[in-house]
């Protein structure tokens, strides 16, 4: 399995990359007047037209005082979306049975895992289940 590490704060969080259509740098974002609080706003990407959510509070992470630098463009079902990343650090090749499962009784339905490497943790996250709650 194939991975996107990207970090938000000071936590590392992981897609799989069958779900990144692409990685660049932050862009102008236009505001949508009434649109959820989880919507940042519009991104042209080549022409197309796509929402940009604010992963941080899907996740529900403190925001850094950092800037949010790069956006993952990530494909769900027919519809592309962008995020908003403080950084992507790194694309890794893992074998699945170093994911860590959560037991069932966790609310977070949208964490596939905990990927524990020997210097980090990272938190394996189904962005379809993320996005779609």
């Amino acid at each position: 399995m194939q991975i996107v590490i990207f970090k938000l704060n000071d936590e590392q969080f992981a897609v799989e990359t069958s779900k990144v259509q692409t990685i660049g740098e932050s862009m102008m974002v236009t505001k949508v007047p009434k649109a959820p609080e989880y919507v940042k706003g519009l991104i042209n990407i080549r022409g197309s037209v796509l929402s940009l959510l604010d992963i941080n509070l899907l996740l529900d992470v403190k925001k850094s005082d950092d800037e949010q630098e790069s956006t993952i463009i990530l494909k769900l079902e027919d519809e592309l979306v962008g995020i908003s990343v403080n950084q992507v650090d790194e694309v890794l090749d893992i074998d699945e049975a170093i994911i860590e499962k959560l037991d069932s009784s966790s609310n977070k339905e949208y964490v596939k895992g905990i990927i524990n490497f020997k210097d980090r943790i990272v938190t394996l996250i189904d962005i379809d289940k993320l996005i779609r709650n």
